[in-house]
């Protein structure tokens, strides 16, 4: 199996668990402490939920996805979350318009737009955040 098939998979399998983690923490928080009828809670629970599995993200994909040996984690770690912040704003405008505009059940759009960010992670984790770094 080449290499890119075997960091494919480990990132798919990484991703799996920081979706997990995500949604788990959204649904926990919207269905007991926040209201996901109310714009601002539904926008509170997602934007905690992805804190969360950013944090998780970053450790899981330094290590097993992309193997980084970078000693500059700071700068690294930076470039990853500014790179997630973009996916956030991509995630909160996503949640907004499939459940405020068009009415969707937020858990089905967390799920949709859960799916498409984690297309976006990848690719911007392998030519931006850990491209110089292997």
């Amino acid at each position: 199996m080449s290499r890119l098939n075997k960091e494919v998979i480990r990132y798919l399998i990484t991703g799996i668990f920081t979706t997990l983690a995500s949604l788990s923490l959204y649904f926990l928080l919207s269905s007991t402490v926040l209201d996901p009828d109310k714009p601002l809670e539904m926008q509170t629970a997602n934007l905690i939920s992805w804190s969360g599995a950013v944090a998780f993200s970053y450790i899981v994909s330094r290590k097993f996805v992309f193997s980084s040996k970078n000693r500059h984690i700071l700068k690294e770690a930076g470039a990853f979350f500014l790179a997630r912040i973009g996916t956030l704003f991509l995630d909160m405008g996503g949640m907004f318009i499939l459940t405020g505009i068009l009415s969707i059940d937020d858990r089905i759009s967390k799920l949709f737009i859960q799916a498409v960010v984690i297309v976006l992670n990848y690719i911007l984790n392998k030519y931006l955040v850990f491209a110089g770094f292997r």
